[in-house]
C-alpha cells in the first residue's frame, strides 16, 4: 500500500490504510507492529497510527503477549472478528440456505429448509422467513444483531435487489428480495444473481483462489455463468454479464434435456448410469457435455481466463463430466484453460453470499462515517 500520494485525498489515503492493516489481520494470528508494516507496506509509523485509530473505533484489539520473549514484549494486534455478523441467503430451487458469520467469514451458525422447484412466490418468501429465523436463533442473535445481508437468487437482480427477470422459479419476476430480508434484518441487503455470488465464492475459499481471471459455470437443473475479471466479479453495466444462456444457439437453455430424456425425469441418475458404462447414458452425458461446452468455449474465447470452474448441481459428479468437458474446450478455444470442479459444492452460493455482505461491511473502513464502537 502506497503512503504518498501526489495531490491525492488524504482521508482516502488513510481509509484505504486502514483496510489494508484490517485485511493483513483478517484470519490470521496477532501481529506486532513491525509485522504488520512489512506485510501492508506501510512504515512503522504510519502503521503505528492506523493501528491507534482501528483501536479506538473498535476494530482491533490487542491480544496477549507472545510467551518466551527476553525483555518487553512486543504489542501484538488482531482483529475483532467476533463483534459482528453477517447474513448469507441462497434462494434456490430445491433448498433455502442462511449461514451466520463473523467478521472473518466463519461460519457461526446455519440454517436450511427444503423448498420446491414449482413453489409459488408466498411460499418460498415464507421458507426464506423460516430460514432465516432459525439460523438466527441457533446462534442466540436478533435480525438487529446482523450488521449486512447478502441474498443469492437465480435471475436477473437490479442495484436495488429487486428480481428483475427469473424464468426458473414461478412468480419470482418482480420480487423484492432486499426489502423482504430487511423486514428480518434491518441492516443494508445486497443482492446478486446466484453464478456470480458462486464464482465470488470461489476465488475466496474455493480452488479459484489464485486465478484473477476465472469463469463459473453453474451446472444443474439450469445453466449459468459468473465472471471473475483482473480479481473482481464481473456484473456488466445492468447486471447481466454471463447470460450467455440466452442465445438458444448456444445450446445452454437445451443441454439439461438430455440427461432429463435418458433418465426419464431424474437427471442426476444418468452420471451413475454413465459411471457404468450404460450406453444410453454415456451418449447422454456426452451430448450434455457437448452443449454446455459450446457456451463455455464462447465465454473462453472472449476472456482468455486462467481457469473455468464447473459447479452447482452436477458438481458431484466430476469424474465423468471434466475430462469430456476439457476435450470440448480443446476443439474450440485457442487456449484451453485449467477446468477444475467446485470444491464449495452447495455452499457456494450461500458463501458467496457472505463474501458480498463482508465487501459491504469493509467498505465502512473506507467511508469513515460508522465506528465500528457503536455497534458493541
Amino acid at each position: 500500500m502506497a503512503e504518498d500520494v501526489s495531490g491525492g485525498d488524504l482521508s482516502r489515503l488513510r481509509q484505504l490504510n486502514a483496510l489494508a492493516v484490517i485485511r493483513a489481520l483478517q484470519g490470521r494470528p496477532p501481529l506486532t507492529l513491525t509485522e504488520l508494516a512489512r506485510r501492508t507496506g506501510l512504515s512503522r509509523a504510519s502503521t503505528e497510527d492506523v493501528a491507534r485509530e482501528l483501536l479506538r473505533k473498535g476494530w482491533l484489539a490487542e491480544a496477549e503477549p507472545a510467551p518466551g520473549g527476553v525483555g518487553r514484549p512486543a504489542r501484538r494486534y488482531r482483529f475483532r472478528a467476533e463483534a459482528g455478523r453477517v447474513l448469507g441467503l441462497d434462494i434456490g430451487g430445491h433448498n433455502v440456505r442462511a449461514t451466520l458469520a463473523d467478521l472473518d467469514g466463519d461460519v457461526a451458525s446455519a440454517a436450511r429448509v427444503a423448498v420446491t422447484p414449482e413453489m409459488g412466490r408466498a411460499e418460498r418468501l415464507e421458507a426464506v422467513d423460516r430460514a432465516v429465523l432459525a439460523c438466527l436463533e441457533q446462534g442466540g442473535l436478533t435480525g438487529a444483531d446482523v450488521w449486512a445481508s447478502g441474498v443469492g437468487t437465480t435471475g436477473l437482480v437490479d442495484g436495488a435487489g429487486k428480481v428483475m427477470l427469473s424464468e426458473a422459479l414461478p412468480e419470482w419476476t418482480g420480487v423484492d428480495l432486499a426489502a423482504h430480508v430487511r423486514r428480518l434484518a434491518p441492516a443494508p441487503v445486497l443482492v446478486e444473481n446466484d453464478s456470480k455470488l458462486a464464482a465470488l465464492a470461489e476465488c475466496w475459499r474455493g480452488v479459484a483462489r489464485y486465478a484473477k481471471d476465472m469463469v463459473f459455470l453453474l451446472a444443474g437443473l439450469r445453466t449459468g455463468a459468473g465472471l471473475v475479471i483482473d480479481g473482481k466479479l464481473h456484473r456488466g453495466f445492468a447486471g447481466a454479464s454471463g447470460e450467455i444462456g440466452a442465445l438458444p444457439a448456444l445450446g445452454w437453455i437445451r443441454a439439461q434435456e438430455h440427461l432429463v430424456k435418458a433418465a426419464g425425469g431424474e437427471a442426476g441418475d444418468v452420471f451413475a448410469a454413465a459411471r457404468a458404462g450404460e450406453r444410453a447414458a454415456v451418449t447422454a452425458v456426452r451430448r450434455y457435455v457437448r452443449d454446455l461446452a459450446l457456451g463455455a468455449s464462447a465465454l473462453v474465447l472472449a476472456l482468455d481466463p486462467q481457469m473455468v470452474v464447473v459447479g452447482g448441481g452436477y458438481s458431484r459428479s466430476a469424474d465423468v463430466l471434466i475430462e469430456p468437458l476439457r476435450r470440448e474446450l480443446d476443439r474450440w478455444c485457442i487456449r484451453t484453460p485449467e477446468v477444475r470442479m467446485s470444491a464449495l459444492g452447495d455452499e457456494a452460493v450461500v458463501l458467496g453470499a457472505v463474501r458480498l455482505a463482508l465487501d459491504h461491511v469493509e467498505e465502512r473502513v473506507l467511508d469513515g462515517r460508522t465506528p465500528l464502537v457503536s455497534h458493541l
